[in-house]
C-alpha cells in the first residue's frame, strides 16, 4: 500500500514538474514537429496519400485520441486483473 501511494506521487511529479520548468512552453505533437521539420528541409514536398476522413475539428481529433488512449488503459487494466484474479485462484484451490 506504502509502495503504491510513492509510485502515484511519484507519477503526479512527472506530470507536474514539466508544466512548473516550463512556464512559457508550447507542448505540441509529433504530427506538428515532423511537418514543420519536412517543410523546412523540403519546402515544396507534396503528402503522396492523404487521409481517407479527418476530424472536423482538432477538438474532436483529441477527442478520439483521448478515447483511443482510454480504451487501451481500459483493455491493460482488464488483462492485468483478469491475470492476477486467474492467479490468485489456482493459489487459492491449491491450498
Amino acid at each position: 500500500m506504502k509502495r503504491n501511494v510513492l509510485l502515484l506521487l511519484l507519477v503526479v511529479a512527472l506530470v507536474i514538474i514539466p508544466f512548473v520548468i516550463n512556464k512559457d512552453a508550447e507542448f505540441g505533437g509529433a504530427d506538428g514537429k515532423a511537418e514543420k521539420v519536412i517543410t523546412e528541409i523540403q519546402p515544396d514536398y507534396k503528402p503522396w496519400f492523404s487521409s481517407v476522413w479527418e476530424p472536423p475539428s482538432g477538438e474532436i481529433e483529441s477527442l478520439l485520441f483521448a478515447l483511443q488512449a482510454a480504451f487501451g488503459a481500459g483493455f491493460i487494466g482488464y488483462y492485468i486483473g483478469y491475470v492476477r484474479g486467474k492467479k490468485a485462484g489456482t493459489e487459492k484451490v491449491k491450498c
